[in-house]
């Protein structure tokens, strides 16, 4: 579901004659394929969330790209970097605010029983599971930090 609607918006596009997305969307696209070949070693076929966990990934790396070049001064680069991202953001479901991750992160702990910090790891898996693609989980991490103290 999540690939056919990045294709339709590639073609819209493509019709439209959007050259940042466009190529955005290639990207976007060329990062699946290659998951794809990494997942068949895994003999298990990527979902939704897998992919969502890529985006939000894909929009992490182009972030960190953003702050390098604002410090290098290349602005024309930190704003298709920018582009790139607003489209990516496009794709995501709506993002959980702070009060609602405090909420799931709350009702994750209770349902694993955590107690302190060295149940960190379980709570983000559980997380991960529940919320892929709906939470920023570096956020989350110090939610967790905070709420397992």
């Amino acid at each position: 579901m999540l690939r056919d609607k990045i294709n339709d918006g590639m073609k819209e596009a493509m019709k439209s004659g959007d050259k940042l997305r466009v190529s955005t969307l290639r990207l976007v696209n060329a990062a699946f394929k290659n998951a794809d070949i990494e997942a068949r070693t895994a003999s298990k076929p990527l979902t939704d969330d897998d992919l969502l966990g890529l985006l939000q990934k894909m929009i992490k790396q182009r972030q960190e790209s953003v702050e390098l070049y604002d410090k290098g001064g290349r602005k024309e680069l930190a704003d298709q970097e920018r582009g790139e991202i607003a489209i990516i953001r496009e794709f995501l479901p709506q993002q959980m605010d702070e009060a609602q991750a405090k909420a799931a992160i709350a009702e994750v702990i209770k349902k694993e029983n955590a107690t302190s910090v060295k149940d960190m790891g379980k709570v983000m898996a559980a997380l991960k599971a529940a919320y892929a693609g709906k939470m920023d989980f570096s956020k989350a991490s110090g939610l967790v930090k905070e709420l397992l103290k």
